[in-house]
């Protein structure tokens, strides 16, 4: 990863779910904290997510599910990242998500942070650059 170019989020929006409060929220955060964010709207399929990363040249997918569907999305999404050789994408994720979902998904690997309501947006953008600096290492 080059280190003097800034990092380089999407955040999605995938599924049937048309909150998107908190994930304009993390986009704006992300944004003050001089990051490129790229919002791809609400009503993404993971297929669409995929792409538009790749396209977009992101570091991180930050993904915003509020549905119930993220033991799906997640797997899909890492699955097609896999498919397309794009598995150094990093995968963040926040919303209504279970304690023992939330485990699952971070100890197989569909992502590598979630957060849920009420976390605080300097708390993601430390964990952001943090995970952007290990990763320049």
């Amino acid at each position: 990863m080059n280190t003097n170019r800034k990092i380089r989020v999407l955040v999605a929006k995938p599924g049937l779910d048309g909150h998107d409060r908190g994930a304009k929220v993390v986009a704006r955060a992300l944004r003050d904290a001089g990051m490129e964010v790229v919002y791809t709207g609400l009503h993404q399929t993971p297929e669409q997510v995929v792409e538009a990363a790749i396209q977009e040249d992101v570091d991180l997918i930050g993904l915003s599910v509020l549905s119930g569907a993220h033991m799906t999305i997640f797997p899909r999404i890492c699955e097609l990242l896999k498919e397309n050789n794009a598995e150094d994408i990093m995968v963040m994720g926040g919303g209504i998500i279970p304690e023992d979902d939330l485990k699952e998904l971070l100890e197989k690997g569909y992502a590598q942070a979630l957060w849920t309501p009420g976390a605080n947006t300097s708390e993601i953008v430390k964990w952001i650059q943090e995970a952007m600096a290990d990763k320049a290492s």
